[in-house]
């Protein structure tokens, strides 16, 4: 068969000489190949694949086809690198790990660790001593560069792993808190009176007046909304990226020196002095939850930032530390009382270990051991200890994508390592800690074009995009039957009527007809109306429409009621004749039809 095909593309018109090639290729060996070959041709359709990278060749500006061929071999590039990836993130952060039973991972000191840990691991164990303190620290949101604010008015930003210093200020007055806002560019602090704004270096920017004796800040990155609570009880909401003043809220419940955000849903959750823990968002004048969490002050507050905010955990006076399920408000989950009796800091990590400072050192404890109920106060077992003897502590940040922990005291900050405690995988797109001026630039346009509205804040995020329940408040047709048109869409009469509020007296829809049965005009039904609106008794009545149930007003309308009902009773005989109409009986059903 393969020599008919070959013989068969023999045959060439006559007027044509046979061309014949001398030259030695491979594919000459398989002749019916390359006969096939000469006489078929691939559709256009499969030219370009689906994988395939697009060409410019057709683009005759060489400076525009450069730059596309660039962009293009850098998206595949990126694609290539996100599938590799995606292979490499498989598995979880590691902790520590002991040999035998008996051993506990909480002796492990930190020189331990950092003798045994990474070189670039082991950078981020650092002591910064420092005059001015008791200090609060706050990260980034890519945890590349570092705020601190000394109660005595020393404020300093850096980054923390090239050591470069941005600015450093001494304000020579008390200053309670600090916070970056969008990025590391402008950073807030809570002064003595105000709160103020500065730029990257230390340019004073903004004096938020409005904001009287700040305790605490938190600023809300996709709403663009920085939030204040102070000494007079008022929480604040500030919009950064037009200037003015949202709203402010009356907590009613004093000072407050707790306050944390769920990063889930943009809550803001506040301690108080009464042993109060309130959630607040912008578009309510009162608490969303209002729970009583400790029989004494309220001294630290912090959400679970690892499962969607499900988990907030509250430190008081009274010596113990709480976990909460935000999903179910009847009980702590988890509680144990701490040994200490003094000041006590809490903060979660990015995968769900728990930071408690107290007294003289720092206790890590890990999931699921906090969040599984218990019947009794132990505390739970302890994953790492570090001794601080510089008292006060009064600060502790975990740096995302990091396994530091970072304490603010007396002497100044330490920075010691939690294996296990970063989030190890971080999104470009979302926080990155190697951007460049570029990319922080386009990042910050992105963003406030993407930002929420703060009439989105609440407590379940989830309702956005989901369906409006049917109102609960419906009426009833005279048929029993409950009409489509619901409460709120009904004319106010209608309402009235519906809650039993109506003044029936002043009900002219049976006047709309004379004496001889015709329709009454426009203008006369409007004659009619007002006709006896200005008598004394319909003056009183007016005045008594109100709430309250008088009982001389009652006592009027049922004698007006009254009066209403004879004068139809006789308009009704004047039409049968004089005769009084007769009262329906049981067995008229069986008279005869006239």
């Amino acid at each position: 068969m393969d020599s008919l095909f070959a013989k068969a593309d023999a045959i060439q018109p006559l007027g044509k000489k046979r061309k014949v090639s001398h030259r030695k290729d491979s594919s000459t060996t398989d002749r019916t190949a390359n006969s096939i070959t000469k006489h078929t041709s691939v559709p256009k359709s499969f030219g370009k694949l689906p994988d395939a990278e697009p060409t410019y060749s057709h683009i005759a500006n060489k400076k525009l086809r450069a730059e596309l061929n660039r962009h293009t071999a850098q998206a595949s590039r990126a694609k290539a690198l996100l599938e590799d990836a995606e292979m490499l993130l498989t598995e979880e952060a590691g902790k520590i790990e002991v040999e035998g039973e008996m051993e506990r991972t909480w002796r492990v000191g930190q020189d331990e660790i950092v003798k045994n840990a990474g070189q670039e691991a082991a950078k981020g164990r650092k002591e910064w001593k420092l005059d001015g303190g008791p200090y609060r620290s706050r990260y980034t949101r890519n945890g590349r560069h570092l705020a601190i604010a000394g109660r005595s008015g020393h404020v300093a930003t850096f980054d923390w792993l090239t050591g470069t210093l941005h600015s450093e200020l001494q304000l020579q007055e008390t200053c309670r808190d600090i916070t970056f806002l969008h990025d590391q560019s402008h950073y807030a602090v809570a002064q003595k009176k105000y709160v103020f704004i500065y730029d990257r270096d230390g340019v004073e920017l903004h004096c938020l007046k409005s904001h009287i004796e700040p305790t605490r800040l938190e600023f809300l990155p996709y709403h663009w909304l920085l939030a204040s609570i102070g000494n007079a009880g008022y929480l604040k909401y500030q919009d950064t990226s037009t200037g003015q003043l949202l709203v402010e809220h009356r907590t009613k419940l004093g000072a407050c020196t707790a306050m944390a955000q769920n990063q889930h849903n943009a809550v803001i959750h506040l301690g108080h002095q009464n042993g109060c823990v309130t959630l607040w968002t912008p578009n309510l004048p009162h608490p969303a939850v209002q729970l009583l969490a400790h029989m004494g002050p309220v001294l630290s507050v912090s959400v679970d930032p690892s499962q969607g905010g499900r988990y907030m955990a509250t430190a008081g006076r009274d010596g113990t530390v709480k976990v909460w399920d935000c999903r179910n408000w009847k009980g702590a989950v988890r509680d144990w009382t701490l040994r200490s009796g003094s000041d006590v800091e809490l903060e979660w990590s990015a995968k769900g270990a728990l930071a408690v400072a107290s007294g003289g050192g720092v206790n890590v404890y890990t999931r699921p051991s906090i969040q599984t109920p218990m019947h009794t106060k132990a505390p739970p077992p302890l994953y790492l200890t570090h001794p601080i003897p510089n008292r006060p502590l009064t600060s502790v940040r975990f740096a995302p994508f990091q396994d530091i922990l970072t304490i603010g005291h007396n002497a100044g900050l330490s920075s010691i390592i939690v294996p296990g405690s970063g989030e190890p995988n971080f999104d470009s797109a979302e926080a990155d800690p190697f951007e460049n001026k570029k990319a922080r630039r386009e990042k910050e346009v992105k963003a406030l074009l993407d930002k929420i509205q703060p009439d989105m804040i609440t407590l379940d995020p989830e309702f956005v995009g989901s369906l409006a329940l049917p109102s609960k408040l419906t009426t009833t047709g005279p048929d029993g039957k409950v009409p489509e048109i619901p409460y709120a869409r009904l004319s106010r009469m209608e309402r009235l009527k519906v809650s039993g509020k109506a003044d029936v007296t002043e009900d002219n829809s049976e006047e709309e007809v004379d004496d001889n049965g015709k329709k009454l005009s426009r203008e006369e039904r409007e004659r009619r109306r007002q006709r006896g609106k200005g008598k004394s008794l319909k003056r009183y009545l007016r005045k008594q429409r109100k709430n309250v149930i008088d009982p001389a007003a009652v006592a009027i309308r049922k004698k007006l009621e009254k009066q209403r009902e004879e004068k139809i009773r006789a308009q009704t005989a004047a039409k049968n004749g004089g005769a009084e109409p007769k009262k329906p009986s049981a067995l008229d059903r069986f008279k005869r039809a006239p």
